[in-house]
């Protein structure tokens, strides 16, 4: 269970194989709110990008499931399509003039016109699908377990894929993904945490608590931290979750280990 693997990480235990070097233990970050916005409470936030001044966010639940174009400002959705009946829309991420989405559990995902948010293809792959982020060069997909896989952004076949660890144990459920930086964000679904990744070892290498914050939106067991967003213009960080009332900007703040339980 991942509580049990960070409270295994903050009491320092040794890695499994003593005689390889365990990786460094990862900092810790809480965080401060630098601007609170609206979000729609009813949006079951599965994936959000920032892009061009607004967001593009996905919502889950079959039946529900929506593309959507967002203004930060107010809130306000500007634009919303709904995913193909059947599925339940998972996490989005965008290349070029399209926005590529996922599904849970139908194995297909598909492309969207950017501009028109039109439906333009569709794609196949195998497990599950729940978050996806992009580098300059592949579109990166969590399937909820430990692995992240490597796509090919023209034929989205997979690449290779790397394994999450924290000091060489799985981080299992992994989320919504955002590069940020040159390392992949994932949410840890069922926590308020955030596990920072390096993106060519896998290892943690930084854990982003905002328990509080995800205590503050607390309601139905499914209401959880869902949704990264990064500004690279601006260095800005948006989070935010499923059916939340408020998507925050905020910074980070090192703190000692000794403060998360």
């Amino acid at each position: 269970m991942i509580h049990a693997l960070f409270a295994l990480l903050l009491a320092f235990q040794p890695a499994a194989a003593p005689t390889i070097p365990a990786p460094a233990t990862p900092t810790v970050y809480g965080y401060r709110v630098v601007a609170t916005y609206p979000h729609d409470p009813q949006a079951f936030t599965q994936g959000l990008v920032y892009l061009g001044g607004i967001f593009y966010e996905s919502t889950g639940l079959e039946g529900r499931s929506t593309i959507r174009r967002v203004r930060i400002a107010d809130g306000h959705v500007l634009q919303s399509v709904p995913i193909p009946p059947g599925n339940f829309g998972e996490g989005i991420v965008d290349w070029g003039d399209q926005i590529v989405s996922i599904t849970w559990q139908g194995g297909i995902g598909f492309r969207w016109d950017r501009r028109t948010l039109r439906q333009i293809g569709e794609w196949h792959y195998r497990g599950e699908g729940w978050g996806l982020t992009r580098n300059d060069a592949d579109i990166i997909m969590s399937d909820g377990t430990a692995d992240l896989r490597f796509l090919d952004p023209a034929t989205l076949s997979e690449r290779r894929r790397i394994t999450v660890t924290v000091r060489g144990r799985p981080v299992t459920a992994l989320n919504e993904l955002e590069w940020v930086n040159g390392e992949i964000w994932a949410n840890i679904w069922h926590t308020g945490y955030i596990a920072r990744i390096d993106p060519a070892t896998g290892n943690v290498t930084g854990i982003v608590d905002l328990r509080p914050l995800a205590a503050e939106n607390a309601g139905d067991e499914d209401n959880v931290l869902n949704g990264i967003a990064y500004d690279p213009a601006g260095d800005r960080i948006f989070v935010t979750g499923k059916n939340w009332a408020h998507l925050y900007e905020i910074d980070l703040e090192p703190r000692p280990q000794s403060a998360v339980e």
